[in-house]
């Protein structure tokens, strides 16, 4: 009887870690190898989505290419500059972004010649860059617009951010977009040449994380799940930096060490900077993003911002 109960006991929670897993929320997200979005991988390696309820995928996909992901129903949530998501809305791929993940500071930049003065030296130079409508490319018009100069006034040529720092170590280009870790191969080969504008002089890049409006009225516990996993990815990388650096390092093929310089150059944000962040720079950036989108051509129409976003979660107010 005693060994009946026992099976019958065993059979019952085996039949519950069995619903438990059947509960967890499948969602894949695409991402790039940006070292801002690690702690994304660090929470799907170390468990942390999957103790949440969460049962993800992560996706590398071309910022370029990663709404068509979207579209496609491939991917329901994407990380990307904040930016990246007015185009992706104006072509017609409906997103909400729902947290902050992180803020460059020095981690994207502009990489030239030893023997380029200023960025204004760059009128008629090959530039290598990203296509429209991701971050590289939007950065270059925002660098070359600060230094009176247009997209018109440089030839670029489309390469992604790891292509264009190596190609510019190998001698092609006369400048190149980058950023972390790609940004670093450059910093560490002065011979090839120097960074001569990042982030640091021009504050504006950040990244958000977003959803389908599909995937979020529906999964709205999945949706508060995700966020709790960030900020838990964040407290263990506050807790155990070492293990969680060569967790998010191995992703990128780096050591633990290597990882580490390359986030010294960017700010992951937390509980309170999400709240500020979304209290007021968040709209102020995107209504001054648009305007230069606008500019170049990217977007035809100023967006209704407010259609772009969904504060409920990072404000506590998610239902």
């Amino acid at each position: 009887m005693k060994k009946m109960f026992a099976w019958a006991a065993a059979l019952a929670a085996g039949l519950g870690l069995a619903g438990a897993a059947q509960a967890q929320t499948k969602v894949a997200i695409g991402i790039s190898g940006w070292t801002g979005f690690a702690p994304l991988v660090l929470a799907k390696e170390a468990g942390i989505f999957a103790r949440n309820g969460l049962d993800v995928t992560i996706q590398k996909i071309p910022q370029a290419s990663r709404h068509l992901a979207i579209a496609s129903g491939a991917i329901q949530c994407a990380a990307t500059t904040v930016e990246t998501w007015i185009v992706w809305n104006a072509a017609g791929v409906e997103t909400k972004q729902l947290f902050q993940l992180d803020k460059s500071y020095g981690a994207d930049g502009m990489v030239v010649r030893n023997s380029t003065g200023s960025i204004k030296d760059l009128k008629g130079k090959n530039v290598a860059a990203s296509a429209p409508g991701t971050a590289p490319y939007f950065t270059l018009a925002w660098f070359l617009r600060e230094n009176g100069m247009t997209l018109k006034d440089v030839n670029i040529v489309n390469m992604e951010p790891a292509a264009a720092a190596q190609a510019f170590i190998a001698g092609q280009n006369d400048a190149a977009m980058t950023y972390e870790p790609f940004l670093s191969a450059v910093r560490n080969a002065p011979q090839s040449g120097k960074i001569i504008a990042t982030t640091l002089d021009y504050p504006m890049v950040m990244d958000t994380f977003g959803c389908t409006p599909t995937f979020i009225d529906g999964n709205q516990a999945a949706v508060r799940a995700l966020l709790k996993s960030y900020y838990e990815a964040l407290d263990m990388i506050k807790a155990e930096e070492a293990k969680a650096f060569g967790i998010m390092g191995a992703d990128v093929k780096q050591t633990a060490e290597q990882f580490g310089a390359s986030a010294k150059f960017l700010r992951w944000q937390g509980p309170e900077d999400n709240r500020k962040f979304f209290a007021g720079p968040w709209q102020e950036f995107s209504a001054k993003a648009a305007d230069l989108l606008m500019e170049i051509g990217l977007i035809k129409a100023k967006p209704d911002l407010a259609k772009l976003v969904d504060t409920r979660f990072v404000m506590g107010s998610g239902s």
